[in-house]
């Protein structure tokens, strides 16, 4: 088995990549309620704060800075990712392996994270998280994709609203 090596700072700042096991599916924007719901009660237990988050249909990124005193972000995302998948009523076709433990098949296994190093990184990371509706063709304008912390942005007066 591999042994993956993480970088666990408490109270740091990280920047991930979610995705699912189909990249052609549409199902995170599809039932982004449903998501919205299992990433809520996973947060009220565990607190975090939600700098960036943008939802594609195949993959979702974030952009979170955790509390002091906590690096545990895996279990906030083996939660999500678990409370997504049960609510779901369609399982995919899954492979014996996803089988044998216990794996809907929803969710790549794993994730990707990256420490966010200085301001510098940060900034770019957001910028990220905004823009990559506008990369995947999904809109023109970054304003016209509904899944992303953007808005909220734009309504604290960080970014203006015709960003690009």
């Amino acid at each position: 088995m591999s042994n993956y090596r993480r970088m666990r700072i408490e109270g740091a700042t990280y920047f991930f990549t979610i995705s699912l096991a189909d990249r052609g599916s549409s199902v995170l924007v599809d039932s982004v309620d449903v998501l919205r719901k299992a990433y809520t009660q996973t947060i009220i237990e565990q607190p975090v704060w939600s700098d960036a988050f943008v939802v594609l249909p195949d993959h979702l990124h974030a952009v979170w800075t955790l509390p002091e005193g906590d690096a545990d972000f895996s279990t906030r995302w083996r939660k999500i990712k678990a409370r997504f998948s049960h609510a779901l009523s369609a399982t995919p076709v899954r492979s014996q392996s996803k089988i044998a433990k216990g794996e809907r098949g929803i969710w790549q296994r794993r994730f990707w994270e990256h420490l966010i190093r200085d301001d510098r990184d940060y900034g770019n990371h957001m910028e990220y998280c905004w823009g990559n509706p506008v990369r995947h063709g999904l809109v023109e304008r970054v304003a016209d994709w509904p899944y992303s912390s953007f808005h909220r942005d734009v309504r604290r007066g960080i970014v203006p609203k015709d960003w690009t």
